[in-house]
């Protein structure tokens, strides 16, 4: 059985508040048809575990979708990502960079990585999507279908999305700004 090329892996919960911009970002692109469009497979879970690992093997690229803190993400922001051995000795949840590590560590290499933060303001248990972060979803389903946009092998084929691509990571250890999509 084959693999879709791309990968979108969003984490989060539903139950609590903003933690499920993740999970609700995978819904609104299946809902744009636009996994259709593209030889991408949606995944989420409510955190990164090692097992993901696998879940990279044989993909082009891979976007990480998580929600992010108050200040951390100013609405959304996607920024390329590394391999980097994480310890987290009190949890089993990892960070998109040691599943990445992770990867290396079985196949030799993960694929190039993305990690898309969808800014959030409230994370209580029982409590819906806000406001705002409803703005920030908006916001990173844009730079989500840019990312896929992006990743197509041929820009020659008619879209109904039409966006700035994004660049390819850096290499390892190399600085690099993240690219940064602020509310209007």
């Amino acid at each position: 059985m084959s693999r879709a090329a791309l990968l979108v892996l969003a984490v989060g919960n539903p139950s609590r508040g903003d933690d499920a911009l993740g999970p609700l970002l995978l819904e609104r692109l299946q809902q744009s048809s636009l996994p259709a469009l593209w030889d991408v497979e949606l995944l989420t879970d409510f955190q990164l575990q090692i097992e993901h690992a696998l879940d990279l093997e044989g993909r082009q690229a891979v976007l990480f979708v998580d929600a992010g803190r108050p200040g951390t993400a100013c609405g959304a922001t996607l920024t390329p990502i590394h391999a980097a051995p994480c310890m987290l000795p009190a949890s089993h949840a990892l960070s998109p960079q040691a599943v990445l590590q992770v990867a290396t560590q079985l196949a030799g290499r993960a694929p190039p990585a993305w990690q898309l933060a969808i800014e959030g303001a409230q994370f209580a248990l029982g409590e819906g999507l806000s406001p705002v972060a409803e703005h920030h979803l908006t916001l990173a389903l844009a730079l989500a279908q840019q990312w896929l946009q992006s990743q197509r092998p041929s820009a020659a084929t008619p879209c109904s999305v039409s966006a700035t691509p994004v660049p390819a990571p850096p290499p390892a250890g190399a600085a690099t700004p993240p690219a940064t999509h602020q509310p209007r």
